[in-house]
């Protein structure tokens, strides 16, 4: 599932789109499926955590990745079908640019003036250009009792945080990712949360390490029975929460 990072690099991709008319809207969510941009200019693209937001004129086209979601951009006539993936959104733009949006995980239409209402259940966005970092840490630290693991990355804590960077938090932390957050210097985590993220939100490698080489830009993520880059421990894989965690026993001991 795609970071907080990865959108906010498909929102940048699609900045393009700000200005021009929309000549043509295929929904093919049947929820959706009635809403037609046709004739209105997009006035905004916007990225908030994981979620995908463009507005067109007085309503907002809301789109989430989820497992297999992706954007393509091609001219129009061009063939874009992809095996196995469906396209949910087809918008064909000024200058015959067709933006498509295959396999989404969901695909939502609302009135732009309730935007603030529709992401109230969503936390501060990592990637803001200011982190409300107080609003974050008071929304981990409000249920102390939880995983610091599962806290990172529930979205209504804060909103950005995949598998791969709670991963890599953890790790630089020095916590097991099932430490209770009563046991968590919670203030550090999200300041290197809101590092870690901010230095790759330009960045087509996602690199925690420093180092930009082929399977060793992470510490722990996806590195089960490799040794630890900092003890040579084999690193341990398991689930927390139905999600894969990944940690290095001897740098990460539980509740420590």
């Amino acid at each position: 599932m795609p970071e907080g990072d990865s959108v906010f690099q498909l929102s940048r991709k699609l900045q393009f789109m700000r200005g021009r008319e929309v000549l043509e809207t295929s929904l093919r969510v049947p929820s959706v499926a009635l809403h037609d941009f046709t004739g209105q200019t997009v006035n905004r693209v916007w990225p908030y955590g994981k979620h995908l937001f463009m507005q067109f004129g007085e309503e907002i086209l809301h789109t989430h990745l989820k497992m297999e979601g992706t954007w393509a951009v091609h001219r129009k006539g061009d063939r874009w079908r992809k095996p196995g993936h469906t396209a949910r959104v087809v918008l064909v733009l000024s200058e015959n640019i067709e933006v498509v949006g295959h396999s989404l995980g969901f695909v939502r239409v609302f009135p732009a003036n309730r935007y603030s209402e529709e992401i109230a259940y969503l936390g501060p966005d990592v990637l803001a250009e200011e982190f409300d970092i107080n609003t974050a840490r008071n929304n981990i630290a409000s249920n102390p009792s939880r995983t610091i693991g599962e806290a990172l990355l529930d979205q209504s804590n804060l909103a950005g945080v995949g598998n791969e960077y709670r991963a890599e938090i953890c790790f630089l932390m020095g916590v097991h990712p099932a430490t209770q957050v009563g046991y968590v210097d919670v203030e550090k985590a999200l300041k290197i949360t809101r590092r870690l993220m901010w230095e790759n939100r330009n960045s087509p490698i996602r690199v925690t390490t420093g180092v930009r080489r082929a399977g060793e830009s992470t510490y722990v993520f996806g590195r089960n029975k490799k040794p630890c880059r900092r003890c040579r421990t084999p690193i341990v894989k398991a689930e927390l929460g139905e999600r894969i965690i990944w940690w290095c026993p001897r740098c990460q001991p539980l509740n420590s």
